[in-house]
């Protein structure tokens, strides 16, 4: 049942609508006035982390303006809308919180001039999304959607990190700005390659680049109002930002164009498809995202400041358009309760308004005048044409890429001049179609006065750059582009005539797709992680031990084979008592091994740690001597008590020789650590420091104790907590076995 467009809206919900467009309206303005014309870059720090290098300092360029105010500017809009659309609902104020999040993470992202600073807004975005498409928690869909999409983004965030930190180490700095003032800084280093692939992982996750493409369809179990912002301004578009921001630095790489050219067009190919495949208007305007995703990667791909130009065109138009059909969508469906085809067929005749703005939209997305979207395409076409490293599949594979987006406006506008409908007039709420009404007029206003839009554009470009590309404007004769245009409209025209039999074709039969591929990864993943967990967690503490100690003889040995890290062989004797020492300790672990009871087998380990404590007294540690038997005196006093409340071992005959083994291959690697350390120079400048500060600072001439109770305290105290919960712990467990043996 259709809900009443508006209705239901409270005082508290309406003022916590105005009070978000106000802030969001408020900042577009303020980058508007501030910002417009941009003589120079704006930047502010503050320091976060310095010890680390780390400072939460921001950055404004040309770039990040144009990122700011899309952000803003459709975050009015989104605002706006999202008021109407939620109203009455129980989480009205939760779903403001989120949003706002997400618009703050977004805006830190294109702002951010740390590098990590940039990682940490980048993660917010992926953690507010996450809240926002699972928003309708209840279902199992939304749950499964928001957990797709926060795992993609989040291991690609993990691969961004570490290509970041690449970066901060290759430059020499953490400083995007410096960064960018330097152009060799990154081109020229031997770990640009890594550097490339790192950055492109999490770029391509974030952007749904194939084949990471299937989490942003599922995505569409958000609210409309989270699909038009995530899709047009938010969070895909961070993965654009990122690859637009260091294009000037890496896109000179041949491996740059390698990755990313086939990765988009393929993308763009495969939006386009789907998007035919689609009679749910929210899941065909996903794939078109995609479709347009896909362009961008590409148009990125190429060193050439023309099509870096007109990547930023066809971005700005895709936003406008994209906002403003997923917020027509969500009017429709908000109405009328329903978002397929056949929900728009007679539109025109039930208000005019909006099926113009429909219509404007959908001009813009087929890349027809007078609209915004036919200017990116033309600078598409032309910067392709310019370029020196594209190729014939790159041109053909974004020319069908464009023919289907010509073929989905037009399978979606002639039903809105469909005069088979017998409704009335339909009244939409002016809070939900304003905002359209509006960014689909801004896209033709943008367009007709391209001399305003011009600059915002060309600005992103050095100077030197900036003679190369076309004027942002409707005509500029009669070339190539334009006959490549022409040419779209045409094969999008028949495509558009043929879609109802390309449709059936489509779906007929099952498809693989990369969604339930995503679910038996899912499951074989927690399958592994339960093999695992049974083989090495058996709840027999013996085993658990085991595998705890193989692994760290396994990584010792490792580390010594892979550094040849052999320690040098220096004997000159050693006396009779540490020989009688060692007979001690060897007799104490061979005890322990042999031994048919616990008692005896604590006992000898009793043994060894008494051994240990003489060799502190004959090397001059009688402090530490006395701790180490009076740990071992409590340990075997302890450990005796508890055996008494066990069952006996049961009988073995000879000795544990797998327990043998296992326990002198620990031994000797401890050893030989040790034994490399004691043979290896020192950096004595902590020793020194504690030899010379101990009793001016703290009045102690026992640099051991002064280390404990003074230097680190903190951790002596925390130490002290542990013992003591511990023992709590064991009285405990030892009250209740006796409660229980009564």
């Amino acid at each position: 049942m259709a809900k009443q467009a508006g209705a239901g809206i409270n005082v508290i919900e309406r003022q916590t609508q105005w009070a978000s467009c106000l802030w969001s309206g408020g900042l577009f303005v303020l980058a508007l006035v501030h910002l417009i014309p941009l003589e120079s870059p704006v930047t502010w720090t503050l320091n976060w982390l310095p010890a680390l290098g780390i400072d939460l300092s921001f950055y404004i360029d040309g770039l990040s303006r144009l990122f700011i105010l899309l952000i803003t500017g459709i975050g009015f809009f989104i605002f706006l809308f999202s008021g109407n659309y939620l109203a009455g609902h129980i989480h009205f104020q939760r779903f403001f919180l989120y949003l706002h999040l997400f618009m703050l993470a977004m805006l830190g992202v294109v702002v951010a001039d740390n590098l990590i600073t940039l990682f940490v807004f980048w993660e917010l975005t992926s953690l507010t999304s996450y809240l926002l498409i699972g928003f309708s928690h209840r279902e199992g869909r939304s749950r499964r959607a928001a957990l797709q999409g926060l795992l993609v983004t989040g291991a690609g965030g993990l691969c961004l990190l570490a290509g970041l930190i690449l970066v901060g180490l290759a430059a020499g700095t953490f400083s995007i700005s410096e960064i960018l003032n330097d152009s060799q800084a990154l081109h020229e280093h031997p770990w640009v390659t890594g550097i490339i692939v790192l950055l492109g992982l999490g770029a391509l996750t974030k952007s749904a680049q194939f084949p990471f493409h299937f989490w942003l369809p599922n995505a569409m179990e958000a609210p409309t109002p989270v699909s038009a912002f995530l899709h047009s301004a938010t969070m895909v578009k961070a993965g654009i930002y990122l690859l637009a921001r260091f294009h000037p630095e890496l896109s000179q790489a041949d491996l740059w164009t390698a990755i990313l050219m086939p990765l988009g067009v393929i993308t763009a190919l495969l939006g386009g498809l789907f998007a035919l495949k689609q009679r749910d208007l929210k899941q065909m305007l996903a794939y078109t995202t995609l479709m347009a995703l896909g362009t961008l990667t590409a148009l990125l791909s190429q060193p050439s400041p023309a099509v870096f130009a007109a990547a930023m065109a066809f971005l700005v138009a895709h936003a406008l358009y994209k906002a403003t059909l997923f917020l027509s969508v969500g009017a429709v469906d908000h109405t009328l309760g329903a978002k397929k085809y056949r929900t728009l067929v007679g539109l025109w005749q039930r208000h005019k308004l909006f099926a113009i703005t429909w219509l404007l939209a959908l001009l813009s997305l087929a890349g027809l005048p007078p609209a915004l979207g036919f200017i990116g395409k033309e600078l598409l076409y032309d910067g392709l044409l310019k370029s020196d490293q594209m190729t014939v599949w790159m041109l053909l594979g974004l020319f069908f890429a464009n023919a289907m987006m010509v073929a989905i406006a037009w399978s979606v506008g002639r039903r809105i001049f469909d005069t088979s409908s017998k409704r009335t007039r339909t009244e939409f709420a002016r809070a939900e179609i304003s905002g359209p009404v509006i960014m689909s007029f801004l896209g033709v206003i943008l367009a007709v006065a391209a001399g305003y839009t011009d600059p915002l554009i060309r600005d992103l470009l050095a100077p030197e750059d900036r003679s190369a590309i076309l004027p942002l404007g409707l005509w500029h004769g009669i070339n190539a582009a334009l006959g490549l245009s022409a040419l779209t409209l045409a094969f999008g025209w028949v495509l558009g005539r043929l879609h109802s039999r390309i449709y059936r074709f489509l779906n007929r039969g099952q498809w693989f797709t990369f969604d339930a591929l995503w679910d038996d990864f899912l499951k074989g993943f927690v399958a592994f992680a339960e093999g695992l967990t049974t083989r090495i967690q058996t709840h027999r503490l013996t085993t658990d031990l085991t595998w705890i100690l193989i692994t760290l003889v396994g990584l010792g040995v490792l580390v010594i084979l892979s550094h040849n890290a052999w320690p040098a062989w220096q004997w000159d004797g050693a006396p009779l008592k540490l020989w009688l020492i060692g007979a001690l300790i060897c007799g104490g672990t061979l005890l322990s091994l042999v031994a048919q009871s616990r008692i005896a087998a604590i006992t000898g380990l009793g043994v060894v740690g008494i051994g240990v404590a003489l060799v502190f007294i004959l090397f001059g540690a009688p402090d530490v001597a006395i701790t180490q038997l009076l740990v071992e005196t409590l340990l075997v006093v302890l450990i005796a008590v508890a055996l008494l409340n066990l069952p006996s071992l049961p009988k073995q005959t000879g000795i544990r020789v797998g327990h043998a083994l296992l326990s002198l291959a620990v031994g000797l690697l401890i050893s030989m650590t040790l034994w490399g350390i004691f043979t290896t120079s020192l950096d004595r400048s902590l020793t020194t420091y504690f030899e010379q500060t101990s009793w001016p600072e703290a009045f102690g001439r026992n640099i051991v104790n002064v280390i404990l109770v003074d230097f680190r305290a903190l951790d002596t105290f925390g130490e002290i907590a542990v013992v003591l919960a511990a023992a709590i712990g064991a009285i405990a467990l030892l009250k209740d076995m006796r409660v229980r043996k009564r």
